[in-house]
Protein backbone atom coordinates (compact mmCIF):
# COMPACT_ATOMS: atom_id res chain seq x y z
CA UNK A 1 0.00 0.00 0.00
CA UNK A 2 1.41 3.36 -0.98
CA UNK A 3 1.13 6.31 1.30
CA UNK A 4 0.87 9.89 0.12
CA UNK A 5 2.97 12.41 1.98
CA UNK A 6 2.45 16.13 1.79
CA UNK A 7 5.56 18.18 2.27
CA UNK A 8 4.66 21.73 3.24
CA UNK A 9 6.72 24.55 1.80
CA UNK A 10 8.80 26.75 4.11
CA UNK A 11 6.32 29.58 3.45
CA UNK A 12 3.36 27.40 4.53
CA UNK A 13 5.25 26.33 7.68
CA UNK A 14 6.04 29.95 8.55
CA UNK A 15 2.47 31.14 8.00
CA UNK A 16 1.11 28.23 10.06
CA UNK A 17 3.64 28.89 12.83
CA UNK A 18 2.93 32.64 12.88
CA UNK A 19 -0.83 32.05 12.91
CA UNK A 20 -0.65 29.51 15.74
CA UNK A 21 1.50 31.78 17.89
CA UNK A 22 -0.66 34.79 17.11
CA UNK A 23 -3.78 32.93 18.17
CA UNK A 24 -2.08 31.60 21.31
CA UNK A 25 -1.14 35.07 22.52
CA UNK A 26 -4.38 36.72 21.35
CA UNK A 27 -2.75 38.67 18.55
CA UNK A 28 -5.37 41.06 17.21
CA UNK A 29 -3.11 42.21 14.38
CA UNK A 30 -3.04 38.78 12.74
CA UNK A 31 -6.76 38.29 13.35
CA UNK A 32 -7.63 41.60 11.69
CA UNK A 33 -5.44 40.80 8.69
CA UNK A 34 -6.98 37.33 8.41
CA UNK A 35 -10.52 38.73 8.49
CA UNK A 36 -9.64 41.45 5.99
CA UNK A 37 -8.05 38.86 3.69
CA UNK A 38 -11.20 36.75 3.82
CA UNK A 39 -13.32 39.80 2.98
CA UNK A 40 -10.99 40.70 0.11
CA UNK A 41 -11.14 37.14 -1.22
CA UNK A 42 -14.95 37.32 -1.19
CA UNK A 43 -14.89 40.63 -3.03
CA UNK A 44 -12.40 39.12 -5.46
CA UNK A 45 -14.74 36.23 -6.20
CA UNK A 46 -17.59 38.63 -6.98
CA UNK A 47 -15.35 40.77 -9.17
CA UNK A 48 -14.11 37.71 -11.01
CA UNK A 49 -17.68 36.61 -11.73
CA UNK A 50 -18.63 40.05 -13.05
CA UNK A 51 -15.51 40.23 -15.22
CA UNK A 52 -16.25 36.85 -16.78
CA UNK A 53 -19.92 37.67 -17.23
CA UNK A 54 -19.29 40.95 -19.02
CA UNK A 55 -16.62 39.38 -21.20
CA UNK A 56 -19.13 36.76 -22.36
CA UNK A 57 -21.78 39.40 -22.93
CA UNK A 58 -19.39 41.52 -25.02
CA UNK A 59 -18.51 38.48 -27.14
CA UNK A 60 -22.19 37.67 -27.71
CA UNK A 61 -22.93 41.28 -28.68
CA UNK A 62 -19.99 41.26 -31.11
CA UNK A 63 -21.28 37.99 -32.56
CA UNK A 64 -24.74 39.53 -33.08
CA UNK A 65 -23.11 42.47 -34.85
CA UNK A 66 -21.19 40.11 -37.15
CA UNK A 67 -24.33 38.12 -37.99
CA UNK A 68 -26.24 41.27 -38.91
CA UNK A 69 -23.27 42.58 -40.91
CA UNK A 70 -23.29 39.33 -42.90
CA UNK A 71 -27.03 39.63 -43.49
CA UNK A 72 -26.51 43.22 -44.67
CA UNK A 73 -23.76 42.06 -47.05
CA UNK A 74 -26.15 39.45 -48.44
CA UNK A 75 -28.75 42.18 -49.03
CA UNK A 76 -26.17 44.34 -50.79
CA UNK A 77 -25.34 41.37 -53.02
CA UNK A 78 -29.05 41.00 -53.76
CA UNK A 79 -29.18 44.74 -54.50
CA UNK A 80 -26.28 44.32 -56.92
CA UNK A 81 -28.09 41.44 -58.67
CA UNK A 82 -31.19 43.64 -59.07
CA UNK A 83 -28.98 46.40 -60.50
CA UNK A 84 -27.50 43.98 -63.02
CA UNK A 85 -30.97 42.86 -64.09
CA UNK A 86 -32.08 46.47 -64.33
CA UNK A 87 -29.08 47.27 -66.56
CA UNK A 88 -29.80 44.26 -68.79
CA UNK A 89 -33.44 45.31 -69.10
CA UNK A 90 -32.38 48.87 -69.99
CA UNK A 91 -30.12 47.51 -72.72
CA UNK A 92 -32.84 45.14 -73.96
CA UNK A 93 -35.32 48.02 -74.19
CA UNK A 94 -33.06 49.65 -76.83
CA UNK A 95 -32.58 46.59 -78.99
CA UNK A 96 -34.71 46.83 -82.16
CA UNK A 97 -37.26 44.09 -82.56
CA UNK A 98 -37.75 43.41 -78.84
CA UNK A 99 -40.74 44.51 -76.76
CA UNK A 100 -39.35 47.82 -75.46
CA UNK A 101 -42.43 48.48 -73.27
CA UNK A 102 -41.96 45.16 -71.48
CA UNK A 103 -38.30 45.86 -70.71
CA UNK A 104 -39.03 49.45 -69.67
CA UNK A 105 -41.56 48.07 -67.17
CA UNK A 106 -38.91 45.61 -65.98
CA UNK A 107 -36.49 48.51 -65.43
CA UNK A 108 -39.07 50.26 -63.22
CA UNK A 109 -39.83 47.06 -61.32
CA UNK A 110 -36.14 46.50 -60.58
CA UNK A 111 -35.75 50.12 -59.46
CA UNK A 112 -38.57 49.66 -56.92
CA UNK A 113 -37.26 46.28 -55.75
CA UNK A 114 -33.76 47.70 -55.38
CA UNK A 115 -35.05 50.48 -53.14
CA UNK A 116 -36.68 47.96 -50.77
CA UNK A 117 -33.48 45.87 -50.70
CA UNK A 118 -31.33 48.99 -50.11
CA UNK A 119 -33.48 50.06 -47.16
CA UNK A 120 -33.31 46.57 -45.66
CA UNK A 121 -29.51 46.44 -46.08
CA UNK A 122 -29.07 49.87 -44.49
CA UNK A 123 -31.37 48.85 -41.61
CA UNK A 124 -29.32 45.72 -41.00
CA UNK A 125 -26.10 47.74 -41.05
CA UNK A 126 -27.56 50.17 -38.51
CA UNK A 127 -28.56 47.31 -36.20
CA UNK A 128 -25.09 45.80 -36.64
CA UNK A 129 -23.50 49.11 -35.58
CA UNK A 130 -25.80 49.21 -32.52
CA UNK A 131 -24.68 45.72 -31.44
CA UNK A 132 -21.07 46.66 -32.10
CA UNK A 133 -21.39 49.80 -29.97
CA UNK A 134 -23.06 47.80 -27.20
CA UNK A 135 -20.22 45.28 -27.34
CA UNK A 136 -17.65 48.06 -26.97
CA UNK A 137 -19.48 49.50 -23.96
CA UNK A 138 -19.71 46.11 -22.25
CA UNK A 139 -16.07 45.39 -23.06
CA UNK A 140 -15.11 48.67 -21.37
CA UNK A 141 -17.11 47.56 -18.34
CA UNK A 142 -15.30 44.20 -18.45
CA UNK A 143 -11.97 46.00 -18.37
CA UNK A 144 -13.06 47.90 -15.24
CA UNK A 145 -14.08 44.64 -13.54
CA UNK A 146 -10.73 43.09 -14.53
CA UNK A 147 -8.84 46.12 -13.16
CA UNK A 148 -10.78 45.84 -9.90
CA UNK A 149 -9.96 42.13 -9.75
CA UNK A 150 -6.26 42.84 -10.28
CA UNK A 151 -6.28 45.45 -7.51
CA UNK A 152 -7.96 43.08 -5.04
CA UNK A 153 -5.44 40.34 -5.89
CA UNK A 154 -2.63 42.79 -5.15
CA UNK A 155 -4.35 43.70 -1.88
CA UNK A 156 -4.59 40.03 -0.88
CA UNK A 157 -0.92 39.49 -1.69
CA UNK A 158 0.05 42.56 0.33
CA UNK A 159 -2.08 41.33 3.24
CA UNK A 160 -0.24 38.00 3.18
CA UNK A 161 3.12 39.78 3.20
CA UNK A 162 1.85 42.02 5.99
CA UNK A 163 0.97 38.98 8.07
CA UNK A 164 4.47 37.62 7.60
CA UNK A 165 6.39 40.87 8.12
CA UNK A 166 3.98 42.54 10.56
CA UNK A 167 4.68 45.91 8.92
CA UNK A 168 1.99 48.50 9.57
CA UNK A 169 2.76 50.42 6.36
CA UNK A 170 2.16 47.24 4.32
CA UNK A 171 -1.20 46.82 6.03
CA UNK A 172 -2.17 50.37 5.02
CA UNK A 173 -0.97 49.67 1.49
CA UNK A 174 -3.05 46.48 1.35
CA UNK A 175 -6.12 48.38 2.55
CA UNK A 176 -5.44 51.11 -0.03
CA UNK A 177 -5.24 48.53 -2.83
CA UNK A 178 -8.50 47.02 -1.58
CA UNK A 179 -10.06 50.49 -1.62
CA UNK A 180 -8.88 51.06 -5.18
CA UNK A 181 -10.46 47.74 -6.11
CA UNK A 182 -13.78 48.75 -4.59
CA UNK A 183 -13.68 52.10 -6.43
CA UNK A 184 -12.90 50.39 -9.74
CA UNK A 185 -15.67 47.85 -9.11
CA UNK A 186 -18.05 50.72 -8.36
CA UNK A 187 -17.08 52.44 -11.62
CA UNK A 188 -17.71 49.18 -13.48
CA UNK A 189 -21.09 48.78 -11.79
CA UNK A 190 -22.00 52.34 -12.80
CA UNK A 191 -20.81 51.71 -16.39
CA UNK A 192 -18.19 54.46 -16.13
Amino acid sequence: MTENFEVPSPHEKHVEHATEHAQARGDGFASRIAVMTAIMATIGAMLSYQAGSTESEAAMDKNNAAILKTEAANQWNYYQAKSSRQNLSEMASHIPGLDAAHYTAEVERYKKEKEVVRQKAEGLEAKSREWDDKSEQVLHQHHRWAQAMTAIQIAISLAAITLLTRKEWLKRLAYTAAGVSVVLGGLAGLHI
